[in-house]
C-alpha cells in the first residue's frame, strides 16, 4: 500500500517573543503560527520487511541521527511496537534554513501518515507528545491549524487568523537556527501577551504593527548578506518581518490578488537589475502562498 502526494505545509511566526529560559537552556516563547500553502510533498510505500528508509529530492545528503524524517519515523515504530516499515520519499520545495519549519513538517506528515498506514490508531495528543523530542515546532504541525504556541513549543492553542496572502523572500544565505538561539545578544525577557491582543486581524496592515520578531535582530547583525536583504526589500516597499531564526523574510497581504502583484513587481525589478550590479544577488527565491485556515490532513486525526 502506498500514499501518494501527501502535503507537509510551511508555516510563518506573525510574531515570535522570547519570554524566557528554563534552567536547561532550553527558551520559553510565544509565538503566533500560521501554516501557509508552501508545501513539500512525501510519498509513502509500506514495507513487510520492518525497514525505515528515504529518499529526497534534496541534493545535501542529511545524516540519519539529524534526519527529523527517519527519527519520527522510528519515534512512532518504537512507541507502538508495529513491525511494519516503510519507505519514504520526500519532494522539498520549502527552502531548507529558511525559518519556515520544512523538516518539521515533514515530520509531522510522516506521523500522521504512518499512524494511518500502520494502523497505530495515537490521538492527536499521544502524537504531540511523542512529536516533542523531534523538535520544538512539529506540535504545531500536528495541531493543526493556527495556534498561540507557548512554552518550548508543547503548548498549542487554536487562534482565529484572517484570510490573508504572503510573500516569502529567502535570501542566498541559511542561518543555524542553534547560533540564535545561543547568542548572547538575544533578549529572553519580552512581557508576555494575550490572545485578546491579536486573535482575528491583520497584524501588519495599517499603521501600528503587532508584535516583533525578537530573532531578528540577532539574525541580522549576525549575518549581514541577510541583513542588506532586508533593506533592499524596504526600499523596493515591502514591510518585512523575519520568520522563525530566519533566513525568509514575508510580507503580509489582504488577498491573493494583492499578493500576487506584489511578487510580479517584485519579479519585474530583479529582471530590470544590471548584471553588473549587486542588487541581482539580494534573493535567492520568493514564493506567493495563502494562509491555510488549516492543515490538509487534520482530519485524519482524532483528538
Amino acid at each position: 500500500m502506498t500514499l501518494y502526494d501527501l502535503p507537509a505545509p510551511a508555516k510563518l511566526n506573525l510574531f515570535l517573543h522570547v519570554v524566557g529560559q528554563r534552567a536547561d537552556g532550553y527558551h520559553l516563547l510565544e509565538s503566533l503560527f500560521r501554516l501557509v500553502s508552501l508545501s513539500d510533498t512525501l510519498s509513502i510505500d509500506l514495507r513487510a520487511d520492518g525497514e525505515i528508509s528515504r529518499e529526497s529530492s534534496m541534493s545535501v545528503v542529511v545524516d540519519e541521527a539529524d534526519d527529523l524524517v527517519i527519527r519520527a519515523a522510528q519515534a512512532l515504530k518504537k512507541a507502538t511496537g508495529t513491525r511494519q516499515g516503510a519507505h519514504i520519499v520526500v519532494h522539498k520545495r520549502i527552502p531548507a534554513g529558511g525559518g519556515l519549519g520544512g523538516g518539521s513538517s515533514d515530520a509531522a506528515t510522516v506521523l500522521i501518515a504512518l499512524n494511518r498506514l500502520w494502523r497505530t490508531g495515537l490521538t492527536r495528543k499521544a502524537l504531540m507528545a511523542l512529536a516533542l523530542p523531534l523538535g520544538a515546532d512539529v506540535p504545531f504541525f500536528l495541531s493543526g491549524q493556527t495556534a498561540f504556541v507557548t512554552g518550548i513549543g508543547e503548548h498549542c492553542t487554536p487562534v482565529c487568523a484572517p484570510d490573508s496572502a504572503y510573500v516569502i523572500f529567502k535570501p542566498r544565505e541559511s542561518v543555524s537556527t542553534a547560533s540564535i538561539f545561543g547568542s548572547p545578544h538575544l533578549t529572553r525577557n519580552t512581557e508576555s501577551v494575550k490572545i485578546s491582543d491579536f486573535s482575528g486581524r491583520h497584524l501588519f496592515l495599517g499603521d501600528n504593527p503587532f508584535g516583533v520578531n525578537d530573532l531578528e535582530p540577532v539574525a541580522l547583525q549576525a549575518f549581514p548578506s541577510i541583513a542588506l536583504t532586508r533593506e533592499w526589500l524596504k526600499k523596493q516597499g515591502y514591510d518585512v518581518r523575519l520568520t522563525g531564526s530566519g533566513a525568509c523574510f514575508f510580507s503580509e497581504f489582504e488577498g491573493p490578488l494583492q499578493a500576487l502583484l506584489a511578487y510580479d513587481a517584485l519579479q519585474a525589478k530583479l529582471k530590470s537589475v544590471a548584471s553588473s550590479t549587486c542588487e541581482h544577488d539580494v534573493l535567492q527565491s520568493a514564493f506567493v502562498c495563502d494562509g491555510l485556515p488549516s492543515h490538509p490532513l487534520q482530519h485524519w486525526l482524532v483528538d
